[in-house]
């Protein structure tokens, strides 16, 4: 989801917070900082010395002729998901692509990120499953204790990681995309040089250029991250030891997966949160059922309306010592002392060291300043030719799919054909057990949406009670939760929790996409006995006024 590059800060940092983002790690939890060294990012050796001799190269006839006077079509600086996903459409599209990638392809997602942990979560819903006795019984299948080899889990994340990191590296080289290794600068007006430390810097020229940094964790002021007993998520995943008691500092969807998978391995789980409540960038209603189900049974107790103004990691024979601040009053509170402290409060983009002064833009809370098409904006507001910042760099939506959609999105446009992403029409998922998705607005915006634009809205319901694939598999916990407009039928939000929900979005977020309305998608069939009639009986649930009630569009009779 996010993308590669590394960096850390040896001053405080100044805390924002991030107002435009929708889902909770992402939006309340997303504390971002600007400026960033990138004495990590920096930490590779190129094996090029000059600009052709540090092209790795493969099948380059897929691989476009580059525009005359320019030695690329496309540039794009970061070989994240959202930058592989732009140099694969950019090849489609007739265009010679470079990609510039200063650590490993495939950026945060596939390395640090969603991939290896849902290894983790593959491994967490085995052992939940397996240790749940009345569930088991229930099927009539009975299985003596189950237990884990840590090291075995582990090496599973990172087999996993290695496999796709080479399965991008791989898809790029077959069309022909040029991979760059060096650090990505910008040195004007479609001109970028490359390079690595100690070895002379390679420039070359291209007709467009696209960032696609990515983030980094951030970790608030007053934090001390040792990388063993205070940790990021990018430590988590290496899985190196199992708390007995460990704190998560965040409860957005990396604090919440985290915790699904720390408790399902045996660790006692302790929520930190700045917010009132837990969950706060979800749906209030979703985050109620959530608690219920994801928090109250588990071993995980919670502290809301802190800050965790001081860690310090375990030494000397001592542990890990927190700090905890009253949000409001900033009164110490309390202090806990744990075995191990995960830092879940959110990325912070890397926008350092890209050569923006010398285009004069200037970031804004560290994130690159674009337009709706992703076309950068410099300090006077003006748009720059031929710049575009893509996925969490540009801070619109934290996440890697979005990343890559704008991306593709950007290809269309340098390619001749405009193009403007629905950001609400872009699906977000949380891979605990059961799983959480969205799509679009929660209740609280669309309400408050109606009443400045002047119109009504209703809200439908289903239980996965009442699904019989669900009560097949007995995990018949859930809720799915549709927010529309009854005068038009226009979907404004869906929102899911319960089996497999991750994969049941789609259906709503391409609905909002293509703009296909209540009346019309009710029609559909959906086969039986499928979870997706979760999403089937929900829209027919919908009512809508008497002049919506026929559908939109005719069917093509055959």
């Amino acid at each position: 989801m996010l993308l590669s590059f590394h960096s850390h800060s040896s001053s405080p940092p100044k805390l924002h917070r991030s107002p435009e983002l929708r889902f909770s790690a992402l939006r309340r939890h997303s504390l971002v900082f600007s400026p960033l060294k990138q004495s990590h990012y920096r930490k590779f050796i190129s094996t090029f010395s000059e600009k052709k001799k540090s092209t790795t190269l493969a099948s380059v006839s897929n691989n476009g002729s580059p525009t005359m006077s320019f030695d690329y079509d496309l540039v794009i600086i970061g070989a994240g998901v959202g930058g592989h996903g732009a140099a694969l459409h950019a090849v489609e599209k007739g265009l010679k692509t470079a990609i510039i990638e200063g650590d490993v392809i495939g950026g945060t997602c596939v390395n640090r990120g969603c991939v290896p942990s849902k290894a983790l979560l593959a491994v967490s819903s085995r052992m939940r499953e397996l240790q749940n006795e009345h569930h088991l019984k229930a099927l009539g299948l009975q299985v003596s204790a189950a237990s884990y080899d840590r090291q075995g889990v582990a090496d599973h994340a990172n087999n996993l990681a290695s496999k796709i990191r080479n399965n991008l590296t791989n898809s790029m080289k077959a069309l022909g995309v040029d991979i760059l290794t060096g650090v990505g600068t910008i040195l004007g007006p479609q001109k970028v040089k490359f390079g690595g430390v100690g070895l002379s810097d390679n420039v070359i020229t291209a007709k467009d250029i696209i960032i696609a940094t990515g983030s980094v964790p951030f970790v608030p002021k007053g934090i001390e991250v040792d990388g063993k007993t205070v940790i990021t998520s990018d430590h988590a995943l290496k899985l190196e030891f199992i708390p007995e008691w460990i704190a998560i500092v965040g409860s957005g969807y990396i604090g919440l997966e985290f915790s699904d998978v720390y408790t399902a391995l045996g660790s006692e789980v302790t929520f930190i949160e700045a917010l009132d409540q837990l969950m706060p960038g979800f749906d209030p209603e979703i985050s109620k059922l959530a608690q219920r189900v994801l928090i109250n049974p588990r071993k995980i107790d919670y502290h809301t309306g802190v800050f965790a103004t001081k860690i310090t990691p375990a030494r000397n024979g001592h542990p890990v010592i927190i700090e905890l601040t009253d949000a409001k009053s900033k009164e110490l509170k309390d202090t806990l002392e744990v075995d191990a402290a995960l830092i879940a409060t959110g990325r912070a983009p890397f926008t350092k060291g890209l050569g923006l002064e010398n285009i004069s833009v200037a970031t804004q809370r560290g994130f690159i300043p674009v337009d709706e098409r992703m076309q950068v904006i410099d300090e006077k507001g003006n748009l720059v030719p031929h710049v575009y910042c893509i996925g969490d760099a540009n801070g619109k939506l934290m996440l890697a799919h979005a990343a890559s959609a704008q991306g593709i999105s950007v290809v269309e446009q340098v390619s001749g054909k405009d193009h403007v992403l629905n950001h609400l029409s872009i699906p977000a998922a949380c891979f605990t057990h059961p799983e959480i998705s969205m799509v679009g607005l929660t209740e609280p915006q669309a309400k408050e949406k109606a009443e400045k634009e002047g119109f009504s809205i209703s809200i439908a319901k289903t239980s996965f009670k009442a699904n019989t694939k669900a009560l097949a598999e007995n995990e018949a916990e859930g809720l799915a939760k549709l927010i529309y407009r009854p005068d038009n039928g226009e979907i404004l939000g869906v929102h899911i929790f319960g089996l497999h929900a991750a994969d049941l979005i789609h259906e709503a977020s391409n609905a909002i996409a293509l703009g296909t309305r209540i009346q019309d998608i009710k029609l559909a069939v959906h086969a039986h006995p499928t979870l997706s009639e979760v999403l089937d009986e929900l829209f027919k649930s919908a009512k809508l006024s008497d002049d919506v009630s026929s559908p939109a569009r005719q069917p093509i009779a055959v």
